[in-house]
């Protein structure tokens, strides 16, 4: 299940942000495996906001692949546009975004 903590304010702010990230990972012709979801893992953790790209030749469709992807990760789902998803996970450990109040 896809979580949903996030307001639409914060939303909007990591949608801003989200326009100047490159996709960190990569869903491609084998789908979502176990070694792209500790990729993603990896990277969420290191960000806590990371862009993901399903290419041409995943099997699936972008929106169910990032959206499979998200609940493997636990995070949420900030967008999809296209073959883009942005993905936010808080690192309670070592906050890197600041929301505005």
């Amino acid at each position: 299940m896809i979580r949903k903590s996030l307001t639409s304010k914060q939303k909007q702010f990591l949608r801003a942000m989200g326009t100047e990230l490159d996709p960190v990972v990569n869903i491609g012709k084998e789908g979502v495996t176990p070694t792209v979801v500790e990729s993603a893992k990896d990277a969420i953790t290191k960000r806590e906001l990371i862009k993901v790209r399903v290419l041409q030749n995943s099997p699936e469709e972008p929106k169910d692949a990032i959206k499979r992807l998200t609940e493997r990760v636990d995070a949420d789902l900030v967008q999809v546009i296209g073959r883009n998803g942005l993905l936010f996970k808080r690192n309670f450990k070592k906050p890197k975004i600041e929301f505005p109040e």
